[in-house]
Protein backbone atom coordinates (compact mmCIF):
# COMPACT_ATOMS: atom_id res chain seq x y z
CA UNK A 1 0.00 0.00 0.00
CA UNK A 2 1.64 3.53 -1.04
CA UNK A 3 1.57 6.31 1.60
CA UNK A 4 -1.05 8.16 -0.27
CA UNK A 5 -4.35 9.69 -0.05
CA UNK A 6 -6.49 9.37 -3.37
CA UNK A 7 -9.34 11.39 -4.19
CA UNK A 8 -11.83 11.09 -7.14
CA UNK A 9 -11.85 14.09 -8.89
CA UNK A 10 -15.08 14.39 -11.99
CA UNK A 11 -15.30 18.09 -11.87
CA UNK A 12 -17.70 18.67 -10.02
CA UNK A 13 -18.19 21.04 -6.58
CA UNK A 14 -19.12 18.26 -4.02
CA UNK A 15 -15.39 16.30 -5.59
CA UNK A 16 -13.30 19.61 -5.37
CA UNK A 17 -14.40 19.83 -1.65
CA UNK A 18 -13.43 15.73 -1.07
CA UNK A 19 -10.29 17.07 -2.72
CA UNK A 20 -10.06 19.94 -0.30
CA UNK A 21 -10.66 17.37 2.77
CA UNK A 22 -8.24 15.04 1.38
CA UNK A 23 -5.06 17.87 1.27
CA UNK A 24 -6.45 18.48 4.81
CA UNK A 25 -5.83 15.04 5.62
CA UNK A 26 -2.88 14.31 3.95
CA UNK A 27 -1.27 16.82 5.41
CA UNK A 28 -2.00 15.94 8.58
CA UNK A 29 -0.79 12.38 8.01
CA UNK A 30 2.45 13.97 5.86
CA UNK A 31 1.43 11.71 3.06
CA UNK A 32 1.02 12.66 -0.60
CA UNK A 33 -2.28 13.72 -2.01
CA UNK A 34 -2.81 11.88 -5.38
CA UNK A 35 -5.73 13.66 -7.42
CA UNK A 36 -7.59 11.25 -9.67
CA UNK A 37 -9.69 11.51 -12.81
CA UNK A 38 -10.77 8.63 -14.92
CA UNK A 39 -12.23 8.51 -17.91
CA UNK A 40 -12.62 5.79 -20.55
CA UNK A 41 -11.91 7.88 -23.87
CA UNK A 42 -8.47 9.25 -22.61
CA UNK A 43 -6.00 8.84 -25.32
CA UNK A 44 -2.20 8.54 -24.86
CA UNK A 45 -0.88 12.16 -24.10
CA UNK A 46 0.47 14.25 -27.24
CA UNK A 47 2.89 17.46 -27.12
CA UNK A 48 2.24 20.99 -28.40
CA UNK A 49 -0.99 20.41 -29.81
CA UNK A 50 -3.64 22.75 -29.43
CA UNK A 51 -6.33 22.81 -26.86
CA UNK A 52 -9.09 22.90 -29.90
CA UNK A 53 -7.52 19.12 -30.50
CA UNK A 54 -6.71 18.11 -27.60
CA UNK A 55 -9.10 15.56 -26.44
CA UNK A 56 -7.85 15.18 -22.81
CA UNK A 57 -7.96 19.17 -22.62
CA UNK A 58 -10.81 18.92 -19.92
CA UNK A 59 -10.01 15.61 -18.09
CA UNK A 60 -6.35 17.89 -17.82
CA UNK A 61 -7.95 21.14 -16.49
CA UNK A 62 -10.23 19.41 -13.86
CA UNK A 63 -7.12 17.73 -12.60
CA UNK A 64 -4.76 21.51 -12.77
CA UNK A 65 -7.19 23.31 -11.52
CA UNK A 66 -7.64 21.03 -9.05
CA UNK A 67 -3.89 20.37 -8.32
CA UNK A 68 -3.43 25.02 -8.32
CA UNK A 69 -5.92 25.55 -5.98
CA UNK A 70 -5.34 23.04 -3.77
CA UNK A 71 -1.11 23.74 -3.65
CA UNK A 72 -1.64 27.32 -2.75
CA UNK A 73 -3.58 26.44 0.41
CA UNK A 74 -1.04 23.83 1.03
CA UNK A 75 2.36 24.73 -0.08
CA UNK A 76 4.21 22.23 1.56
CA UNK A 77 2.35 19.30 0.95
CA UNK A 78 3.07 17.00 -2.18
CA UNK A 79 0.57 16.67 -5.02
CA UNK A 80 0.25 14.21 -8.14
CA UNK A 81 -2.24 14.24 -11.13
CA UNK A 82 -3.10 10.79 -12.06
CA UNK A 83 -5.14 10.46 -15.78
CA UNK A 84 -6.28 7.12 -15.77
CA UNK A 85 -8.25 5.65 -19.04
CA UNK A 86 -10.43 3.47 -17.47
CA UNK A 87 -14.32 3.27 -15.94
CA UNK A 88 -14.26 5.53 -13.08
CA UNK A 89 -15.40 2.84 -10.73
CA UNK A 90 -12.26 0.91 -11.62
CA UNK A 91 -10.01 2.70 -11.12
CA UNK A 92 -11.24 4.18 -7.60
CA UNK A 93 -11.30 0.07 -6.56
CA UNK A 94 -7.59 0.05 -7.83
CA UNK A 95 -6.61 2.76 -6.27
CA UNK A 96 -8.20 2.23 -2.88
CA UNK A 97 -6.11 -1.16 -3.50
CA UNK A 98 -3.30 0.88 -2.99
CA UNK A 99 -4.03 4.23 -0.88
CA UNK A 100 -3.73 4.49 2.47
CA UNK A 101 -7.30 5.94 2.09
CA UNK A 102 -9.31 6.64 -1.36
CA UNK A 103 -11.63 10.06 -0.75
CA UNK A 104 -15.20 10.41 -3.12
CA UNK A 105 -17.67 13.39 -2.87
CA UNK A 106 -21.21 12.72 -2.02
CA UNK A 107 -24.35 15.27 -3.40
CA UNK A 108 -26.75 16.63 -0.40
CA UNK A 109 -29.70 16.99 -1.15
CA UNK A 110 -30.84 19.77 0.21
CA UNK A 111 -32.48 20.52 3.98
CA UNK A 112 -32.87 16.47 4.10
CA UNK A 113 -28.82 16.71 5.08
CA UNK A 114 -28.45 13.12 3.19
CA UNK A 115 -26.42 11.52 0.84
CA UNK A 116 -27.24 10.74 -2.44
CA UNK A 117 -25.08 8.04 -3.49
CA UNK A 118 -24.57 6.82 -7.42
CA UNK A 119 -23.78 3.76 -8.61
CA UNK A 120 -19.86 4.42 -8.67
CA UNK A 121 -19.77 5.64 -5.24
CA UNK A 122 -21.64 3.06 -3.48
CA UNK A 123 -19.55 0.24 -5.60
CA UNK A 124 -16.50 1.58 -4.19
CA UNK A 125 -17.51 1.30 -0.72
CA UNK A 126 -19.08 -1.87 -0.82
CA UNK A 127 -15.93 -3.59 -2.60
CA UNK A 128 -13.13 -1.45 -1.97
CA UNK A 129 -10.01 -3.08 0.20
CA UNK A 130 -8.95 -0.09 1.81
CA UNK A 131 -10.66 2.85 3.84
CA UNK A 132 -13.00 4.84 1.56
CA UNK A 133 -14.25 8.83 2.95
CA UNK A 134 -17.40 9.59 1.84
CA UNK A 135 -16.93 14.10 1.47
CA UNK A 136 -20.62 15.76 1.52
CA UNK A 137 -19.93 19.44 0.44
CA UNK A 138 -21.61 22.09 2.80
CA UNK A 139 -24.30 23.70 1.14
CA UNK A 140 -23.63 27.89 0.02
CA UNK A 141 -26.63 29.37 -1.64
CA UNK A 142 -23.99 32.08 -3.05
CA UNK A 143 -21.48 29.85 -4.47
CA UNK A 144 -20.39 26.57 -5.04
CA UNK A 145 -20.64 24.20 -1.84
CA UNK A 146 -17.26 24.73 0.29
CA UNK A 147 -14.86 22.12 2.01
CA UNK A 148 -16.86 20.33 4.73
CA UNK A 149 -15.37 21.42 8.60
CA UNK A 150 -12.75 19.28 10.00
CA UNK A 151 -13.54 20.60 13.60
CA UNK A 152 -14.92 18.12 15.98
CA UNK A 153 -13.92 14.67 17.78
CA UNK A 154 -13.89 11.07 15.55
CA UNK A 155 -16.65 9.04 15.97
CA UNK A 156 -16.76 5.61 15.84
CA UNK A 157 -19.05 2.68 15.59
CA UNK A 158 -18.34 -0.70 17.20
CA UNK A 159 -19.97 -3.97 17.23
CA UNK A 160 -18.22 -6.15 19.29
CA UNK A 161 -18.94 -9.22 17.63
CA UNK A 162 -16.00 -10.27 15.83
CA UNK A 163 -12.10 -8.93 15.18
CA UNK A 164 -12.69 -4.84 14.62
CA UNK A 165 -8.41 -4.16 14.77
CA UNK A 166 -8.11 -2.28 11.35
CA UNK A 167 -11.56 -0.46 12.66
CA UNK A 168 -9.85 0.87 16.00
CA UNK A 169 -6.57 1.53 13.96
CA UNK A 170 -8.17 3.61 11.64
CA UNK A 171 -10.37 5.59 14.03
CA UNK A 172 -7.11 5.61 16.60
CA UNK A 173 -5.14 7.26 14.16
CA UNK A 174 -7.56 9.41 12.61
CA UNK A 175 -8.19 11.02 16.14
CA UNK A 176 -4.69 11.63 17.17
CA UNK A 177 -3.92 13.18 13.70
CA UNK A 178 -6.38 15.28 14.39
CA UNK A 179 -5.42 16.05 18.25
CA UNK A 180 -9.01 15.52 19.36
CA UNK A 181 -10.53 12.58 21.72
CA UNK A 182 -12.23 9.81 19.83
CA UNK A 183 -15.72 8.59 21.14
CA UNK A 184 -16.64 5.25 20.68
CA UNK A 185 -20.48 4.24 20.36
CA UNK A 186 -21.93 0.80 20.71
CA UNK A 187 -25.47 0.21 20.09
CA UNK A 188 -27.52 -2.96 20.89
CA UNK A 189 -31.00 -3.20 20.41
CA UNK A 190 -33.36 -4.81 23.26
CA UNK A 191 -34.11 -8.25 23.14
CA UNK A 192 -37.75 -9.30 23.40
CA UNK A 193 -37.42 -10.37 27.15
CA UNK A 194 -36.44 -7.20 28.20
CA UNK A 195 -40.25 -5.49 27.15
CA UNK A 196 -42.73 -5.83 29.94
CA UNK A 197 -46.39 -4.24 29.65
CA UNK A 198 -45.15 -0.89 31.45
CA UNK A 199 -41.99 -0.59 29.31
CA UNK A 200 -38.51 -2.11 29.95
CA UNK A 201 -37.17 -4.17 32.47
CA UNK A 202 -34.51 -2.36 34.32
CA UNK A 203 -32.93 -5.36 35.64
CA UNK A 204 -32.58 -6.66 32.11
CA UNK A 205 -31.28 -3.25 30.36
CA UNK A 206 -28.50 -2.91 33.35
CA UNK A 207 -27.35 -6.28 32.61
CA UNK A 208 -26.92 -5.88 29.12
CA UNK A 209 -25.19 -2.74 29.49
CA UNK A 210 -22.48 -4.13 31.92
CA UNK A 211 -21.82 -6.94 29.72
CA UNK A 212 -21.68 -5.04 26.82
CA UNK A 213 -19.33 -2.42 29.00
CA UNK A 214 -17.07 -5.56 30.06
CA UNK A 215 -16.67 -6.43 26.52
CA UNK A 216 -15.97 -2.76 24.81
CA UNK A 217 -13.54 -1.96 27.67
CA UNK A 218 -11.69 -5.48 26.48
CA UNK A 219 -12.22 -4.11 23.05
CA UNK A 220 -10.63 -1.07 23.63
CA UNK A 221 -7.83 -1.63 26.41
CA UNK A 222 -5.03 -2.50 23.87
CA UNK A 223 -5.49 0.35 21.98
CA UNK A 224 -6.01 3.26 24.47
CA UNK A 225 -1.65 1.72 24.99
CA UNK A 226 -1.01 1.84 22.08
CA UNK A 227 -2.35 5.58 21.70
CA UNK A 228 -2.14 7.17 25.25
CA UNK A 229 -2.13 10.22 24.12
CA UNK A 230 -5.99 10.02 22.54
CA UNK A 231 -8.42 11.00 25.05
CA UNK A 232 -11.28 8.44 25.02
CA UNK A 233 -15.15 8.01 25.75
CA UNK A 234 -17.14 4.88 25.27
CA UNK A 235 -21.18 4.94 24.97
CA UNK A 236 -23.50 1.96 25.15
CA UNK A 237 -27.12 2.87 23.81
CA UNK A 238 -29.62 0.22 24.07
CA UNK A 239 -31.36 1.17 20.90
CA UNK A 240 -30.67 0.12 16.67
CA UNK A 241 -27.40 0.62 15.75
CA UNK A 242 -27.94 2.62 12.85
CA UNK A 243 -30.00 4.81 14.94
CA UNK A 244 -27.24 5.27 17.93
CA UNK A 245 -24.60 5.98 15.52
CA UNK A 246 -25.90 8.91 13.27
CA UNK A 247 -27.63 10.22 16.65
CA UNK A 248 -24.04 10.39 17.78
CA UNK A 249 -22.46 11.78 15.25
CA UNK A 250 -23.88 15.24 15.69
CA UNK A 251 -21.30 17.89 15.77
CA UNK A 252 -18.15 15.36 14.74
CA UNK A 253 -15.53 15.70 12.56
CA UNK A 254 -15.62 12.20 11.16
CA UNK A 255 -17.91 9.29 11.35
CA UNK A 256 -15.82 6.52 11.06
CA UNK A 257 -17.61 2.47 10.66
CA UNK A 258 -17.13 -0.66 9.73
CA UNK A 259 -17.86 -3.02 6.60
CA UNK A 260 -17.17 -6.47 6.26
CA UNK A 261 -15.09 -7.79 3.77
CA UNK A 262 -17.17 -10.04 1.36
CA UNK A 263 -16.56 -13.39 1.05
CA UNK A 264 -15.76 -15.09 -2.31
CA UNK A 265 -19.07 -15.98 -4.34
CA UNK A 266 -20.84 -13.36 -2.48
CA UNK A 267 -22.39 -10.24 -3.62
CA UNK A 268 -20.75 -6.87 -1.72
CA UNK A 269 -22.77 -5.40 0.21
CA UNK A 270 -23.05 -2.69 2.57
CA UNK A 271 -24.42 -3.20 6.32
CA UNK A 272 -27.41 -1.19 7.84
CA UNK A 273 -24.82 0.71 10.23
CA UNK A 274 -22.78 2.08 7.01
CA UNK A 275 -25.76 2.70 5.23
CA UNK A 276 -27.65 4.89 7.58
CA UNK A 277 -24.42 6.80 8.12
CA UNK A 278 -23.54 7.15 4.45
CA UNK A 279 -26.93 8.94 3.88
CA UNK A 280 -27.65 10.32 7.08
CA UNK A 281 -24.92 11.65 8.88
CA UNK A 282 -23.60 15.06 7.82
CA UNK A 283 -19.88 14.87 8.61
CA UNK A 284 -17.11 12.71 6.31
CA UNK A 285 -18.09 9.11 6.28
CA UNK A 286 -15.39 6.66 6.72
CA UNK A 287 -15.95 2.78 5.60
CA UNK A 288 -13.13 0.59 7.12
CA UNK A 289 -13.61 -3.10 5.14
CA UNK A 290 -12.24 -5.56 7.74
CA UNK A 291 -12.49 -9.40 8.63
Amino acid sequence: MESVVTVGLDGSPESLAAAHWAADEAERRNLTLRLLHAWPLLVPEQTRIPAEVDQNYWANRIVHNARTELQARHPGLSIVGNLVADDAQDALLQAASESEMTVVGSRGLGAIGSYFLGDISMAVVARAEGPVVLVRAETNETGPPPAPRTAGSVVVALKLHGPCDDLLEFAFGSAAARGVPLRVVHGRSLPVNAYVPWGVDHDVTEEIKHEAQKDLSQALRPWREKFPGVEVADLIVLESPAKAVVRAAGGAGLLVVGRRKHRRGLAPRVGPVAQAAAHHARCPVAVVPHD
